[in-house]
């Protein structure tokens, strides 16, 4: 048996009832989406010309009945405000302050108007419950605090007639005080309502405003209405699915007299039923994918205008629209989506921050902060339309961590429209701030001039922060209090929380991308439900509401029992006449949002059908047996070209024989392939840019005594000049980070405190008679290592930090900015020596001994390291340990087996047959 969808069934009834008159009825829909589907269906029925029945939505009908506009909650939000400030002394509450509160009450308030409550007794209400939740309190107990907030519940009723009756007298409301005022005019409306007959068709829930309107309506006899009541639901007292609509055929007096229409019978059908858990958004997101892609490919079902996707969670959408085949086609998307993941909004809101920080430093100089610039810079929707390469680099290169207004603009070359407008001063009046901001979203809507489908999706997402943006224009037109871009800002994210994004596409072809409300009377062949989770589908027990539980059901409002009905009705109404269905949960818990399936699962697992088949499929990405696989390069021709290249050109230095050692992968990035780390903004000084800064500093503080015997009075020239050099390093290194302040200070404190140390330790040991003379700091040294089990010469070459001759004897000293101990520089075996990176620094120095020992002029040469966070060891010598003697003179015994071992090293380095094996340390 082939099912007929609900439309095509109201269609042919209409056709029938109606035939000579469908231009003088009136059909009322749940949705305004079901009108475009239902008016097509109504020409395809027709093969000539005929005037169309009035199709209009619920919403749209009440409001013809109320005669009041409907406005959005951005404008409802600035209304309510207006009325705020007039009745309360508070004017210190800001918009911000006020928001916070303000969104829940007005939800509270709307609901109160739909379910036609009287608001005084639901506030009364209210206002003992916390008076009686602090009934202990005696009167020298209470704090302002308290009065403050038993005035608010007090107040209540204030702000309810007063809000009302501003919005009734301007002819606009909030959806429930249109519903409140619709009642009230039903009597007028039944007595002159022009068409012959208004049809209600595909309701479910209804607030009691829509009861006692179509029930009325019904009565007098200018109505009817049409369900769309499965059995399966109907005759089952226990099952939510069919709550309200049992509910309306057992009270409703028109059925005491009238059939009930429609009951059909199309759940019991025959459906196929995959239900499918995955990991994560993006796990379904692709199978999703890949079950378009199947559809697409089969022979049957070439077309997607049958197939749905209807997402339990609005953050599906950019994951699944990135991951569906390319050869979708039409595309229309149908749903709700908040403007806080917009990627427009992304953009504007860095753009705030930026601003906003930059004025609160000096709104003079106008500080940058360059992550915020950055963030700017490199935001998707900006980056493909400004060439911001060089600057972006320049900021990086310079370390500007702080830069002002007037250095961005200059930096930057080949200056556009766009890039000026995004880095103007904010010192204006906030509505030049937000001209400025629309003339941004104008420039970026016409580089978006392609009909992809990625950027009609962001011409959506342009458009709706731009309607954001006109309203804040003209809301701040008419209130001075909005006198700053911090105060604006404020304003702007509240607003942001209850804008929507509206999505254009083709309604009566392609595949359907909805959210589960826009699913509404539609019915397709195939659907596809993601996010099949407790918590996502059902939404869950979080209410935003004032009116605690037990108040609601005393009064008779909605809580989270009927609101889950109404998910239950509209899943499995999605369910009901289609043939294959695909239901999709995350198997992962994160956190709060758990990884528990949706109880509609168990359900339809636990009531399952005689005509239903289904299955459930744990989908997980493949995982490898190995973790983690370790990287080996064998070595090319072309590798052991570049090797030889080294080998005979620059040479080998000492950090690279140790990078080797550390990790050959690492030695085949940086030194084979030359692949250096991305420069990025030092913010706070790095270790290595804080030993650069005192090599340097002690470099240029020795050069003008180089080759000279170093006297006290030296020593005292130099500490005296040391924390200048030491800030005029600093600059050169650091470039324009910012040393004065935070971490940077204490880093600049600590380098002058090094080489005060340094320098002082140095004075000491002259004072105690040493003959010190500094031949080379900083010094470039090479040489050429010839050995018959080498298959060529390799040159070595290397920095040296200081040489000098200490009591007649060479002494070539390492600095460490870390800390190095005594017993690091000791070898006791010359076995295995390059093999092991904890000998790092015994190869560091025993390679500069061999590379100076030809100019040593015959005199005994030590190596060895100062430590400036050991400056206490003093200079720490390279030690050979023999059976009880102990050597720091190198001799050239010591220098022989060193080479001995530096030659196992290289051979293995240049060796064709060993690849380069990633270590792990």
């Amino acid at each position: 048996m082939t099912s007929i969808s609900f439309l095509d069934k109201l269609v042919n009834y209409l056709s029938n009832e109606y035939s000579d008159k469908l231009s003088e009825i009136t059909i009322i829909l749940p949705n305004r989406r079901a009108r475009v589907f239902l008016l097509d269906k109504l020409k395809n029925r027709h093969n000539q010309y005929f005037f169309a029945p009035k199709i209009i939505s619920v919403e749209d009908f009440v409001q013809e009945l109320a005669e009041i506009r409907a406005i959005d909650s951005i404008e409802l939000l600035f209304e309510f405000y207006t009325v705020y400030l007039g009745l309360t002394n508070e004017k210190d509450q800001t918009f911000e302050q006020f928001s916070n509160w303000a969104k829940t009450l007005l939800q509270d308030f709307n609901e109160i108007d739909r379910y036609l409550i009287e608001p005084n007794y639901v506030f009364s209400y209210l206002k003992e419950i916390k008076a009686l939740e602090r009934w202990d309190l005696s009167i020298d107990k209470k704090t302002e605090l308290i009065d403050k907030q038993l005035e608010f519940w007090n107040k209540l009723p204030l702000y309810y007639d007063t809000f009302y009756n501003y919005l009734k007298e301007k002819k606009i409301g909030y959806q429930g005080l249109i519903y409140r005022e619709a009642v009230n005019n039903l009597e007028f409306f039944a007595q002159n309502v022009k068409s012959s007959k208004l049809v209600f068709a595909g309701f479910n829930a209804l607030n009691q405003a829509e009861e006692k309107i179509i029930q009325h309506l019904l009565a007098v006899g200018k109505a009817e209405i049409l369900w769309d009541a499965d059995k399966t639901f109907l005759n089952d007292p226990l099952h939510d699915a069919g709550l309200f609509i049992r509910r309306f055929r057992e009270k409703w007096l028109y059925y005491k007299k009238n059939s009930f229409e429609w009951i059909v019978d199309e759940f019991s059908e025959e459906k196929k039923i995959e239900i499918i858990g995955t990991s994560k958004a993006i796990g379904q997101a692709k199978i999703v994918s890949n079950l378009i892609a199947d559809i697409i490919s089969s022979e049957n079902n070439s077309t997607l205008d049958k197939v749905a996707i209807v997402l339990g969670d609005e953050n599906m959408l950019i994951p699944i629209l990135h991951s569906l085949p390319s050869n979708v086609g039409s595309l229309n998307i149908t749903m709700g989506y908040s403007s806080k993941n917009n990627p427009i909004q992304i953009l504007i809101f860095k753009l705030f921050k930026m601003h906003n920080n930059a004025i609160s430093r000096n709104a003079d100089s106008y500080l940058f902060y360059y992550k915020d610039v950055l963030d700017v810079l490199c935001n998707p929707v900006v980056e493909g339309f400004v060439d911001a390469a060089e600057l972006i680099k320049t900021v990086k290169k310079n370390n500007y961590t702080f830069i002002t207004h007037s250095k961005v603009v200059s930096l930057q070359q080949n200056s556009t429209a766009l890039f000026d407008l995004l880095f103007q001063k904010w010192t204006d009046k906030p509505i030049a701030i937000l001209e400025r901001i629309n003339q941004i979203l104008i420039i970026i809507k016409k580089y978006l001039d392609t009909d992809s489908e990625e950027e009609k999706i962001l011409r959506s997402f342009l458009f709706s922060i731009f309607k954001v943006i006109n309203k804040l224009i003209s809301y701040c037109s008419q209130n001075e209090y909005v006198d700053s871009a911090q105060v604006l800002y404020s304003i702007y994210k509240e607003v942001i929380d209850v804008a929507e994004v509206s999505f254009e596409g083709e309604p009566l072809s392609g595949l359907q991308i909805m959210g589960v409300l826009e699913s509404r009377v539609l019915d397709f062949d195939t659907v596809i439900i993601t996010s099949m989770n407790e918590g996502k589908f059902p939404a869950g027990k979080t209410t935003n509401s004032f009116i605690p539980y037990d108040v609601k059901r005393e009064i008779g409002l909605p809580t989270f029992k009927e609101k889950d009905a109404i998910y239950t009705y509209h899943f499995y109404h999605l369910l009901q006449r289609a043939k294959n269905i695909y239901l999709l949960y995350n198997t992962e818990s994160d956190g709060l949002d758990g990884g528990e399936k949706s109880r509609f699962i168990t359900q339809l697992e636990v009531e399952k059908q005689p005509n239903h088949f289904l299955s459930h499929t744990i989908l997980q990405p493949e995982v490898p047996n190995i973790a983690y696989e370790t990287i080996s390069i064998p070595k090319s021709e072309s590798v052991i070209t570049r090797l030889k290249e080294i080998a005979t050109g620059k040479g080998f230095s000492p950090s690279a024989l140790t990078t080797y050692i550390r990790n050959p992968i690492q030695f085949y990035f940086q030194r084979v392939l030359s692949i250096r780390e991305t420069e990025e903004v030092e913010e706070n000084i790095a270790l290595n840019t804080l030993g650069t800064i005192i090599h340097r500093t002690l470099e240029e503080l020795y050069k003008p005594y180089l080759n000279t015997f170093l006297s006290i009075t030296d020593i005292d020239f130099m500490m005296a000049l040391a924390d200048e050099e030491v800030l005029k390093q600093f600059k050169e290194v650091y470039k324009e980070g910012e040393v004065k302040k935070g971490k940077n200070l204490l880093a600049f404190e600590v380098a002058k405190r090094n080489i005060f140390n340094f320098l002082k330790a140095e004075k000491v040991e002259i004072e105690k008679g040493d003959a010190v003379k500094v031949l080379n700091v900083e010094i470039s040294l090479e040489r050429i290592l010839e050995d018959v089990r080498l298959p060529f010469p390799i040159k070595i070459a290397g920095n040296v930090d200081r040489i000098e001759i200490r009591n007649n004897k060479i002494r070539i000293i390492d600095y460490k900015t870390g800390k190095v101990e005594k017993k690091h520089l000791a070898v006791t075996d010359w076995n295995g020596l390059v093999l092991d990176i904890k000998n790092e620094k015994i190869i560091q120095l025993l390679t500069y001994a061999f590379m100076y020992e030809q100019q040593a002029n015959g005199l005994e040469i030590e190596v060895g390291i100062i430590s400036f966070k050991n400056m206490k060891a003093g200079f720490m010598p390279f030690e050979f340990k023999k059976e009880k003697d102990t050597f720091t003179v190198i001799t050239p015994e010591i220098l022989d087996e060193f080479k001995s071992e530096l030659v196992i090293l290289l051979n293995e380095i240049i060796n064709v047959h060993i690849p380069f094996e990633e270590k792990h340390n």
